[in-house]
């Protein structure tokens, strides 16, 4: 198959007609979830003004990311799914990865960012409005959206740049370990070469995530109240833990060598890396937070109130 092939087969949820409809249910479910959650998170810190700070204005842009990651790939899924089908265009192959590989490098860089923000917030409170100012934020996520960008630009083109020897993918998307299977060049050695350099940025922020957290948690064993000590950690371990998650089970799938057929296994990690984090991260950052839950109350009351007088 040459590279102006117009249709890729995408991997079915079964063969079995009956669990193909309950995998679409799940995977259903778990977009929703995840869209309402962010949707939540959005519109609270958008209609609050008091959550117009750094940390929330990270969160929001980690919200519109997720929403971007999962809606690009679980849409196709569930439909294909529906009609029973199992094709996805070249250029639909195309945008899934570029933006797949766009959001999810938003995502890493988003989340080393957040945690720069809290090391600043605990380790230097005095100086935090003078650090994390309006200008320095603005850069921030501007940072992270350039070079993003960039990285999934150069991680597109390397990919579809080699030939395909066949137009079969075993995953439910256009996934760059199952089309690097599919080359029949050496070139895509070449884009294997760009992906452990991506993994060696990601690992990076990483460590400087790990770095930051251990000054974090140096200076919260200071604290002499408990109950502030535990509010300190309650933000830091569930933010390391999904960054773990992601970056384990994604580095698992991509740096792996593909198998010859499709297996539950890879099923399994995909969706680990894929959707589960999208999914996890309102309820750990966001919905746990009392702040969010007041203008989260406070956005329902108003709705309500609109709703009754009209």
């Amino acid at each position: 198959m040459d590279n102006d092939t117009s249709i890729f087969l995408l991997l079915e949820f079964s063969t079995i007609r009956e669990l193909q409809v309950m995998y679409t249910a799940i995977f259903l479910i778990l977009y929703l979830m995840t869209l309402i959650g962010n949707i939540l998170i959005i519109s609270a810190i958008a209609f609050d003004s008091r959550l117009h700070t750094p940390m929330y204005f990270f969160l929001m842009n980690l919200a519109l990311q997720d929403i971007g990651s999962v809606s690009l790939i679980v849409p196709k899924s569930v439909i294909n799914s529906i009609i029973n089908a199992r094709h996805i265009s070249y250029p639909g192959c195309v945008a899934q990865v570029f933006f797949f590989v766009f959001f999810v490098n938003c995502d890493i860089s988003l989340l080393t960012v957040m945690a720069y923000d809290r090391f600043v917030a605990i380790c230097n409170p005095l100086r935090y409005e003078m650090i994390m100012n309006r200008k320095a934020c603005t850069k921030m996520i501007g940072s992270v959206w350039i070079a993003s960008f960039l990285n999934s630009v150069l991680n597109t083109i390397v990919t579809f740049t080699t030939h395909f020897c066949s137009n079969v993918i075993n995953q439910f998307f256009c996934d760059i370990p199952q089309l690097l299977k599919l080359a029949c060049s050496d070139f895509y050695l070449i884009e294997t070469g760009v992906v452990i350099f991506s993994f060696t940025l990601a690992f990076g922020c990483f460590a400087f995530l790990i770095i930051s957290y251990i000054q974090i948690f140096i200076a919260v064993s200071k604290i002499p109240s408990v109950r502030g000590r535990k509010k300190a950690f309650s933000t830091c371990f569930p933010h390391l833990t999904v960054f773990s998650l992601f970056l384990f089970t994604s580095s698992f799938a991509y740096l792996k060598t593909p198998s010859d057929t499709p297996s539950h296994f890879d099923f399994a990690v995909t969706i680990m890396y894929s959707i589960i984090p999208p999914m996890l991260n309102p309820l750990i950052y966001s919905l746990r937070n009392k702040d969010i839950k007041i203008a989260l109350s406070k956005l329902f009351l108003s709705l309500c109130s609109s709703i009754y007088i009209n």
